[in-house]
């Protein structure tokens, strides 16, 4: 078939045949076309007109186009819907070209690699990802193409969750992915997030070709001068990644200037549930920044401390003194409020500095974004003389890292004028006074204008032909313009150039040269100014790194005096951060919640979490009225300290933790043929699996999604595992099995806590205040009430939990009189002599005696035992499934 199309349609299909996974935006004249499948795809993407064009065959090929100098806006459309576009351009002038304009791609635009500032979220980072998983192990490296920021990873003997929760975590836009061994990951990573995903070969990964394009890079000799291990699955990683980006990018990454490694140890980890679940980046249900952490706590003045304080949130800190580092330039920013003021008043008027050097960088930068970076650099000594005689060692190490660059800031004042045009080629960019050759070119250039100028004075007064006019178009140039009237009167000089109805043009010798010189002038004048602009920029090229650690500490000193800020809006105070084991709170309050709360105070609550006494709360109280929010903002407010910022509460104490782990609300993946407990369960095991005595973990209504008998069941053995002597972790559970509360008043270190309830004349109101002791009743009939079930229903519903209640008393009457406890050889836990036991109880007192089912009256039935027996560590997740089955069938004998 491609011997019979067009030559230009067969440069065309030459082309397509190189970048199949692309659409193809082939340059012709004033616009980008695209042809056969590719035009049918954009006309039905973007909803442009379906054409055709005779290409040689039978039928006309399918087309539509863009023009020029629009395609960005049409080519992030593309991006956005998940498309990679090759942008292929005209080599050659077409005007001074005979035949076949030579073209060919010079980019290809795709999600992770997208550099233009309107296809990208300012307060974002936009990342491309590089994976190496095999036997076990895996690489990561990560870059955002637009900034310069490269950071890798390693994750040894991970079976891929871990890495999927950094993936996630980052909220990548593009991955690359060595294609063997990996089929289910990759399943898994399109499931979590909505990224491109390349699946690339192995010869991608090779340690030979990534050991040659990484030392060429970074111009070492071996990649242990970075920090990298020889042979590693990272080096594979990064490898692949330069050349995904040499592959793309057609002209290198030189806006990639260091690496960084990130050692996760270094901080607290959150996995993608916790990062969900605590809303830090977006609401839960729709989405949205507004009514998350970040939509709180960022009132930054710049996009790229915007995108760092997101990072602080995704990454806290673990080492108390780092925290206490950040904590201390907090604290110094919200004494000295006038500073602060200075600070952010300069800090809202400097541009995108981190952007602006990686299109340096590129060569993509224009002339309006060297104005931006000059107006930027004018403000930098401002922000260090504000900072000099800073108390706090971390701003005073961030203002000595500014550099001021005055050479750069001085050769755009002289070179570049105040308004520049967009365009680069078609002159008005560069200042008067800066080149003594243009200033030559641009005045020759003037004295023709003004000769043709005053060419219709002087030609009216020469032939006395008063209605002689001198005019201008592109097809014919300069003419002059007489009527027919007048013909008889035209100086024999005259050539004439065109005839019209009314008036017949014509020009003159001198004109056709003035014109010649004007023309000449014009092109030459626009060719020298983008030859000058871009040696300006290319220049500036070598300033790349000092610029990219100076946006670096502006954003940091933004983001510490928008912590500042936040706090004193907020009245948040600083906490006591150390590497201890006690987590202690007093009047805490959640963030968001407060903020939202219009009429009525937020009421604050007190937590207290320690290894020996309360390694494990035992929350208990109504749906509705606040064990959620009590949880979330214990959370929060240990991240929130962590990540240096001051906290919503009276006064805390945080002992730091390694990880924050969250198991909160119902979900389900259908897609992949997992029930909504099923995923409760998964989320259960990778916390029950991955917590260390260090962690904080957040459990909500744990086995909720089975039956009763088994969803107590496993309540008990993950209270009984996380609460034991070798482990302690310190554990928030919140539950509507009241029966666990015995264990609360039996062992030392779970403490039973419950939600406040007024109830009066059958009318119920929660307070949210949390007090010592355990819930007596749910009030789940209450919370149905003023959800608007019918009452039809919800008198239904009263006789039956009447039914109910008396089955289980006659069952046993003395349920609640003698509690029969496992045996203490098989619990790791230590009972409370009998003076303290006496103590807890009177601290748990409840209203009125529960009257639900006791899980510990079975002490020795066989479930009971089954439990004892059961090896959770290596207790798979189908295999749970069926010791539940086998449960159900020994329980029997009790309904």
């Amino acid at each position: 078939m491609s011997g019979q199309l067009t030559p230009m349609m067969r440069q065309y299909t030459d082309t397509k045949e190189k970048y199949k996974d692309c659409i193809l935006f082939y340059r012709l004249g004033d616009f980008y076309e695209m042809f056969f499948d590719d035009a049918v795809t954009v006309s039905r993407e973007l909803q442009l007109t379906l054409t055709g064009k005779a290409c040689g065959l039978e039928e006309r090929a399918p087309m539509c186009g863009v023009p020029h100098h629009a395609a960005d806006h049409y080519i992030k459309r593309l991006i956005e819907k998940g498309y990679k576009v090759a942008v292929c351009e005209q080599l050659e002038d077409p005007s001074k070209t005979k035949g076949l304009v030579k073209r060919d791609v010079v980019r290809i635009v795709t999600p992770g690699t997208v550099t233009d500032s309107s296809m990208l979220a300012a307060g974002s980072n936009n990342y491309l990802a590089s994976v190496y998983l095999k036997k076990g192990e895996a690489g990561l490296a990560y870059c955002d193409v637009s900034t310069g920021e490269l950071t890798v990873s390693a994750f040894p003997e991970d079976d891929g969750h871990s890495l999927l929760d950094e993936l996630v975590r980052l909220d990548i836009s593009e991955a690359v992915i060595n294609e063997q061994d990996t089929p289910g990951f990759c399943n898994e990573l399109r499931d979590l997030t909505d990224a491109y995903i390349n699946e690339l070969p192995d010869s991608y990964f090779t340690l030979d070709h990534a050991e040659r394009i990484i030392c060429r890079h970074f111009h070492v000799r071996s990649v242990t001068g970075l920090g990298i291990e020889e042979g590693s699955s990272v080096e594979r990683a990064l490898g692949a990644l330069f050349s995904y980006l040499l592959e793309t990018q057609k002209m290198g990454s030189s806006q990639i200037t260091s690496v960084r490694i990130d050692h996760r140890q270094d901080r607290c980890v959150l996995d993608k549930t916790a990062i969900q679940n605590l809303e830090l980046l977006e609401t839960l249900f729709d989405k949205k920044q507004e009514g998350s952490l970040v939509g709180i706590l960022d009132c930054t003045r710049t996009a790229m401390g915007s995108r760092l304080l997101k990072k602080w949130i995704r990454e806290p800190l673990s080492d108390a003194g780092e925290i206490n580092n950040r904590l201390e330039a907090v604290e110094s920013l919200s004494d000295e409020i006038l500073v602060r003021n200075n600070l952010r008043e300069g800090l809202k008027h400097i541009y995108d500095l981190e952007r602006l050097s990686g299109r340096i960088a590129q060569g993509g930068a224009n002339a309006r974004d060297l104005i931006a970076l000059r107006n930027s650099i004018r403000l930098l000594p401002e922000i260090k003389d504000e900072l000099a005689d800073s108390r706090s060692s971390l701003l005073k190490a961030e203002s000595d890292a500014i550099d001021t660059l005055e050479a750069i800031c001085d050769e755009i004042s002289a070179a570049i004028v105040e308004e520049p045009p967009i365009s680069l080629k078609e002159g008005g960019l560069i200042r008067e006074g800066y080149s003594e050759k243009l200033d030559r070119l641009k005045a020759d250039a003037k004295e023709s204008l003004d000769w043709i100028a005053g060419l219709e004075a002087r030609e009216r007064e020469h032939t006395g032909i008063k209605k002689l006019k001198l005019g201008y178009n592109k097809v014919f140039g300069y003419y002059l313009d007489i009527p027919k009237s007048f013909k008889g009167e035209v100086p024999a000089e005259y050539i004439r150039k065109q005839t019209l109805v009314n008036s017949e043009r014509y020009v003159t010798n001198e004109l056709k040269q003035m014109e010649t010189i004007v023309l000449n002038a014009e092109a030459n004048i626009n060719c020298m100014e983008y030859s000058l602009f871009s040696e300006i920029r290319e220049k500036f090229k070598e300033s790349v790194p000092q610029m990219q650690k100076t946006a670096t500490a502006v954003a940091v000193i933004d983001v510490i005096a928008c912590l500042a800020q936040t706090a004193d809006e907020n009245a948040y105070v600083r906490p006591e951060v150390d590497n201890g084991e006690i987590i202690e709170i007093k009047g805490g309050r959640h963030p968001v919640i407060e903020r939202k709360m219009e009429e009525d105070p937020f009421v604050s609550n007190d937590v207290f979490m320690d290894k020996s006494t309360s390694s494990l709360l035992l929350i208990t109280g109504p749906n509705m009225a606040g064990k959620s929010t009590y949880m979330r903002q214990t959370a929060l407010i240990v991240l929130m300290a962590q990540m240096g910022s001051f906290v919503p509460a009276d006064s805390a104490r945080i002992g730091t933790v390694d990880r924050i782990f969250t198991r909160i609300g119902a979900s389900d993946n259908i897609a992949r043929g997992q029930s909504t407990f099923y995923v409760e369960m998964s989320e259960l095991a990778n916390i029950l699996n991955s917590a260390t005595p260090r962690s904080l973990i957040i459990l909500d209504e744990i086995g909720r999604g089975t039956s009763t008998y088994d969803g107590l069941s496993i309540a008990w053995a993950a209270v009984n595992y996380l609460s034991s002597r070798e482990r302690r972790v310190r554990t928030m559970f919140a539950t509507h099995y009241h029966e666990l509360t015995e264990l609360g008043e039996r062992f030392e270190n779970i403490h039973n806590l419950n939600v406040a309830v007024s109830e009066a004349d059958g009318e119920v109101v929660f307070l949210h205040k949390i007090e010592e002791g355990s819930a007596s009743r749910s009030y789940g009939i209450h919370v149905a009430k003023i959800a608007g079930v019918p009452e039809e229903v919800l008198a239904d519903a009263e006789r039956r939990l009447r039914g109910l209640e008396q089955k289980n008393q006659d069952r046993d009457p003395d349920l609640y009189q003698e509690l029969s406890l496992p045996r203490e050889e098989s619990r790791i836990h230590e009972q409370l002599p009998a003076d303290k036991l006496q103590k807890k109880k009177m601290l748990s007192k409840p209203e009125e005696e529960t009257e639900q089912i006791s899980f510990l009256q079975f002490s020795n039935h066989p479930v009971v035992e089954m439990i004892r027996s059961l090896d959770l560590m290596n207790l798979t997740p189908s295999g749970a499934i069926a010791v539940l089955e086998q449960m159900k069938e020994l329980v029997k004998d009790l309904e």
